[in-house]
């Protein structure tokens, strides 16, 4: 038993090449998108925030199926998403469009940091308690999605700046995103979907078509599958709600 334990602390205090190397890729897309950002390239930052999603969810998984889980990679992780899904998406929308729009410019910026840092402090909190199969709250990487899946669309359909009613929607868009994601509504995580698992043939067919619709046209279907994900805490609640009556209903 105390070599178990010992093994154990050892794995715990450990430092992991590979599922820290995707966390590095996080972070450096993250500030990528800043950069580009600065520089006026708006659609490249955004997709760099895409693309720091896709190293954010490889990490973790990397990390599960190869058991290399680690104190620092948990916070080590959480640094980053600081940075690509908070503090990126902010200055990139603030950049962009929020700006013109004076002060409420940068207190929308603000409230969306503020969400994603709470965000992200009550999750490693509350890892240990909440149920695994939903988020509780906006998942930052969504929160950042719908921000930096705005941006790409407007600017890849070329929208006017000049028509402040774009900033507004921008505002309204980070506000939601950087209070969803302070919010109770439960939102799916995905975390009980398992790489390691046998599919039927048909599931590689969905993961096919699911390429191939992105693709088709990626500013588009992107901003609206995470406008569709950012509401759908929404519906899961109201479900509850629904089903918990009924099941009062029955025992009255």
């Amino acid at each position: 038993m105390p070599n178990s334990f010992s093994d154990e602390t050892r794995r715990r205090r450990s430092i992991y090449l590979l599922p820290n190397a995707f966390t590095t890729a996080n972070l450096f897309a993250g500030f990528y998108a800043i950069v580009q950002a600065i520089n006026g390239r708006y659609e490249l930052a955004a997709i760099a925030i895409f693309m720091a999603m896709v190293f954010d969810g490889m990490d973790g998984r990397v990390a599960r199926l190869t058991n290399t889980q680690s104190a620092f990679g948990e916070q080590y992780d959480s640094l980053s998403d600081m940075t690509s899904f908070g503090i990126a998406p902010a200055l990139i929308i603030y950049e962009w469009s929020l700006q013109g729009l004076g002060r409420w410019g940068w207190l929308a910026a603000f409230i969306y940091v503020v969400g994603a840092a709470l965000r992200l402090a009550r999750f490693n909190t509350n890892i240990a308690v909440v149920d695994k199969r939903f988020f509780q709250g906006l998942p930052s990487p969504a929160a950042a999605a719908l921000v930096a899946g705005y941006m790409w669309l407007a600017v890849d359909n070329k929208f006017a700046l000049q028509d402040h009613t774009i900033a507004w929607v921008g505002f309204t868009l980070t506000v939601y995103a950087g209070i969803a994601m302070v919010t109770n509504l439960p939102f799916y995580s995905g975390k009980s979907f398992a790489l390691g698992r046998s599919v039927p043939f048909w599931g590689i067919l969905v993961v096919v078509a699911a390429f191939v619709f992105v693709s088709s046209d990626p500013p588009l279907v992107l901003f609206g599958l995470f406008v569709v994900y950012g509401l759908s805490g929404w519906g899961v609640m109201l479900w509850r709600i629904r089903k918990a009556r009924q099941l009062g209903a029955r025992r009255a």
